[in-house]
């Protein structure tokens, strides 16, 4: 194992670098999702209001719990959904789940006595 790789030197089977974009973009297109799409599908984004109030009211989130969250939404969108509450313990948020976005958190002290307009699902997390 002596050999070393430079910039440059590693070549894909002769295959024409020009050539293989335009194999992966059009394979993207005919049903294999890309890596950006794979991505994007996983990513969870909160919105500038919901890190605000997350921030407010102490509400900090574990990457398992985050796991979780990602999987309900998941679930969500396999239903149809477009906008849910997703619950998890004394934690609400309102969830975008088409672009995967919080878009606002309350924690148990602001929970009592909301009234959640404007959803179409509402999703627990154990």
């Amino acid at each position: 194992m002596d050999d070393r790789i430079t910039i440059g030197q590693l070549r894909l089977n002769g295959v024409n670098t020009a050539q293989s974009r335009k194999t992966i973009h059009s394979e993207s297109k005919s049903g294999v999702e890309s890596f950006k799409e794979v991505l994007d599908r996983n990513v969870l984004n909160f919105s500038h209001h919901a890190e605000v109030r997350m921030k407010q009211r102490g509400i900090t989130l574990k990457p398992e719990i985050l796991t979780k969250i990602g999987n309900a939404i998941d679930d969500a969108a396999a239903k149809g959904a477009k906008d849910s509450l997703i619950l998890y313990r004394d934690i609400a948020m309102i969830v975008n789940v088409p672009s995967r976005t919080v878009v606002t958190a309350l924690d148990g002290n602001s929970l009592k006595g909301n009234v959640f307009t404007q959803i179409d699902s509402a999703v627990i997390v154990s």
